[in-house]
């Protein structure tokens, strides 16, 4: 078994990304500037954008953070993210979900310009990301695709299943691994909560993705020997055991599956930095167009 470690490739891709914050420096231009907005006292909302601005100011991004109250209006928000569209000196805006019930979430995301969607969630992006042509991909699967990439794990024409099919992960992972690209060119299978005999499928497959949202879903005895698992899933569950009262478990019964394994990803420290990476990969590739286009 050998972990795919998520929070090394982060390590490594900053490392890069700093690089580039030089060259555009010695260039005389400014670094990337990603903007988040927050609504809302929610802490696990406040950990992940907290997360994403900290590896911002280590590679020498510029970051900012627009808070708002829960009972902030839709309005309100929609104006601050055409402000945000308008201006030539931010390159990327994450609004940080769930939103709150009175707010139209789809609404909010798609009124982001596609042109700073970092988070790769615009349906022109999504659209793009279809044909196959250049876009902002969405940042979970454009992670896990650079992790599969950093390990060299071949995937042309494995049996690949995908659990869940949300369009943040499961349904963009699904085109992304049918791609006809290095990582890509599997057989894929998306599964979800109305698919039959899931057992069956999963005995079958030579990499699961599993983004369903359940705790310690698959086991042990659901996979054959040397899958490749991807857990997207991450969940605090009560723990005696830690001073915390709480443990972070995933969607896959790590501690089950691990020996059975030929690759898996731990949680955390899986999937969870690699889509921090690729927001800030997305955010420096926004912030060239922008910055060179007005040159």
């Amino acid at each position: 078994m050998i972990l795919l470690d998520g929070k090394a490739l982060l390590s490594k891709i900053k490392l890069s990304l700093c690089k580039e914050v030089s060259l555009l420096k010695n260039d005389n231009k400014r670094p990337p500037h990603l903007a988040a907005i927050l609504v809302g006292d929610n802490p696990a909302s406040q950990t992940y954008v907290n997360a994403k601005i900290k590896a911002c100011n280590e590679i020498g991004f510029e970051s900012t953070v627009i808070n708002y109250s829960t009972n902030v209006k839709q309005d309100v928000l929609l104006e601050k993210i055409k402000d945000v569209n308008d201006s030539d000196n931010i390159d990327g805006l994450i609004v940080q979900l769930p939103l709150p019930n009175h707010i139209d979430e789809h609404l909010v995301t798609h009124s982001i310009s596609h042109k700073k969607d970092v988070d790769g969630f615009h349906p022109i992006n999504i659209g793009r990301m279809v044909l196959g042509l250049d876009c902002f991909l969405p940042a979970t699967p454009f992670g896990i695709i650079s992790l599969l990439d950093e390990y060299n794990i071949a995937t042309s024409g494995k049996k690949c299943l995908v659990i869940g099919r949300s369009h943040i992960v499961g349904t963009p992972m699904s085109i992304l691994m049918s791609r006809n690209t290095k990582i890509g060119n599997a057989t894929v299978t998306l599964a979800h909560s109305k698919t039959k005999n899931l057992d069956s499928l999963t005995k079958e497959a030579d990499i699961i993705i599993v983004a369903i949202g359940v705790p310690t879903f698959l086991k042990s005895h659901m996979i054959k020997k040397n899958a490749i698992v991807i857990d997207v899933g991450i969940h605090r569950i009560p723990s005696q055991s830690n001073k915390s009262g709480y443990k972070l478990v995933g969607d896959v019964d790590f501690h089950e599956l691990k020996e059975k394994t030929a690759y898996i990803t731990p949680v955390p420290g899986g999937v969870g930095p690699m889509t921090i990476a690729s927001l800030l990969q997305n955010t420096l590739y926004s912030a060239k167009k922008i910055i060179y286009s007005h040159t």
